[in-house]
């Protein structure tokens, strides 16, 4: 299963799923390409550190959506990578409906939050601000409605009464560096 990765940011989720494949524990999913909408974004020096091809592609000119060009752009370079599955790992952009057609079914995203709840931006601080006691992450299909896809998995992630919003949010981050690279493995069985 050839697997493209899309990220925004530091690239802690990426990270852990190079890490799975590089310790035998991702099934028959190869990470083929990596790419990023931000040029300085952390998710482009994991690639030479795991030989993985990074690169940065354009997304403008919109700063929340790939549309237009800059859409079929993504298409283009993720097409000539035959990704079977495009996994958006901290990827801050709407997915509009040309990409949502050309890869349907394909594409799963990480969230954080136990969804339907907390949708959108900041799942995290949402749940933190509500209160709840009982959170977690959730990893689906991505479909036309924000985080409304059809949910693959999901890890729970307790609030105990001594955490603080950070430790709440480094407990979040560990719940998902597991549930991503699992639910990849899982997928990978059917090829």
């Amino acid at each position: 299963m050839r697997v493209v990765i899309l990220g925004s940011g530091r690239g802690s989720n990426a990270e852990a799923i190079l890490l799975a494949k590089q310790a035998g524990k991702l099934g028959r999913a190869e990470i083929v390409q990596i790419f990023s909408d931000q040029p300085e974004a952390g998710i482009l020096a994991l690639g030479p550190r795991f030989g993985v091809p990074a690169d940065y592609l354009d997304p403008a000119p919109y700063k929340t959506k790939l549309d237009g060009a800059a859409e079929e752009h993504y298409i283009a370079a993720i097409l000539a990578c035959q990704a079977d599955l495009i996994v958006l790992a901290g990827f801050m952009r709407v997915i509009k409906p040309r990409f949502l057609e050309t890869f349907s079914g394909k594409i799963i995203n990480l969230h954080p939050s136990l969804l339907p709840s907390f949708a959108g931006l900041d799942g995290i601080g949402q749940a933190w601000r509500r209160g709840v006691k009982i959170a977690g992450c959730t990893v689906h299909y991505v479909t036309q409605e924000v985080d409304g896809g059809p949910i693959i998995d999901q890890a729970v992630v307790r609030i105990e009464a001594g955490d603080t919003l950070e430790s709440f949010t480094a407990k979040m981050h560990a719940a998902e560096h597991v549930l991503l690279p699992a639910v990849i493995e899982e997928l990978s069985k059917r090829f």
